[in-house]
């Protein structure tokens, strides 16, 4: 079992830190994010200074060392303002970061971690591609073999941070799938490798101010010491269970954005008025206030357990995979019926709910879609029954 790095009373210190700085200084400018598509410079300098580019590494390469369980408590925090924010900061605690946390070799994790943990590198998790998104087994970017390194060509999609990025954590296939070895590695890219190259940055339905883009390797040449672990077959291993912990992260932030909705919705109604009466006073919008408050409150229980079980390595696979459809299935019906307490008000520009409603579309696809989600819940529930 996994033990806690930081006390209980030292991570209700950070937490009230994390939730001032968001709601007193981020929330604020969440307008401007929007507008301006990006994240002001000061911002993310608090950020850094406040060590949240590395709250989930280890302390002994600088981060803060928290667990999942504090971890998905953050990631509620994170998700009460616009989701640009936690963009800045997630790849390098969640999915790039745990990559080098549990599979790299020393020399990477002296040479990267404390660099990441910092804010000094951005990193990116370079893993979807056209044709492989939530499944990896798709993967058509290629590794080979080069005399005492390895050239890669591909060409992967949507990938978080990419303009921005430092490094990139590479996912490529080395060998045709078999049985049990899906024949996927996993490289540290420098983002100055020749060849290496980023598109523009994609225009999206929401989440302004969190950029992705197109990532081009066009017969990149890297290191052997390139290769995350020292060892090819590292590399599905390490995108399964980084996925998995991400994907408790994702339904922490679903949580916390869902209490900003409804939050947003009881104060309209508070307010507001219809035909000379209270919004809140009409039966069918406390109703809707009541489903809201349901979803939020099921939602921060569900992620919380399933984050002490991942920690406990009780369930590192189904109940991951339960709280991310339940908390991104929920925070989606949370913002609709924001945005119809709201009435037509919740359908303009720089009303806070107009914005969350298109921001949290984003968490049913990315870290592995719904149906995916159902896929792995479904098929290890079986496979449990079956002695699989």
């Amino acid at each position: 079992m996994s033990e806690t790095q930081v006390s209980s009373a030292d991570f209700d210190l950070i937490r009230r830190q994390v939730r001032d700085f968001v709601r007193d200084r981020v929330v604020p400018r969440e307008t401007e994010i929007m507008r301006e598509d990006r994240v002001p410079d000061d911002l993310r300098t608090a950020a850094a200074e406040m060590g949240l580019f590395g709250y989930a590494i280890p302390d002994e390469w600088g981060g803060l060392g928290l667990d999942l369980v504090q971890d998905v408590d953050l990631a509620i925090e994170f998700g009460y303002t616009t989701l640009a924010l936690r963009s800045m900061f997630g790849t390098n605690n969640g999915i790039a970061g745990q990559v080098l946390v549990g599979f790299g070799t020393d020399a990477q994790r002296e040479q990267w971690l404390p660099r990441l943990a910092s804010g000094e590198v951005v990193s990116s998790f370079a893993l979807t591609e056209p044709g492989a998104g939530s499944n990896p087994a798709g993967l058509r970017t290629r590794a080979r073999r080069d005399g005492d390194g390895w050239v890669i060509d591909g060409r992967k999609q949507f990938i978080t941070n990419a303009p921005v990025a430092d490094l990139f954590v590479v996912f490529a296939r080395t060998a045709e799938p078999k049985p049990k070895d899906p024949g996927i590695a996993v490289f540290l890219v420098p983002s100055d490798t020749p060849g290496l190259s980023v598109g523009p940055k994609d225009a999206k339905m929401g989440q302004e101010g969190a950029w992705t883009a197109d990532v081009i390797l066009d017969d990149i040449r890297v290191p052997a010491d390139a290769l995350v672990g020292g060892d090819e077959a590292t590399g599905y291993r390490a995108a399964m269970t980084s996925l998995a912990r991400g994907r408790l992260h994702i339904a922490g932030v679903a949580v916390g954005t869902a209490q900003r909705a409804l939050d947003e919705s009881v104060a309209y109604a508070a307010a507001n008025t219809q035909g000379g009466t209270r919004i809140g006073d009409f039966q069918l919008v406390q109703a809707m206030l009541a489903d809201q408050q349901t979803g939020v409150l099921a939602g921060r229980a569900m992620v919380r357990e399933a984050a002490r079980a991942y920690v406990s390595g009780e369930d590192r696979r189904i109940a991951p995979s339960a709280a991310k459809l339940f908390c991104t299935e929920m925070v989606g019906r949370v913002a609709d019926l924001a945005v119809q307490v709201h009435g037509g008000a919740g359908y303009m520009r720089d009303i806070p709910v107009e914005r969350i409603y298109r921001d949290v579309r984003l968490l049913r696809l990315y870290e592995g879609t719904s149906e995916i989600q159902r896929l792995i819940i479904g098929g290890g529930l079986v496979r449990r029954a079956a002695g699989a």
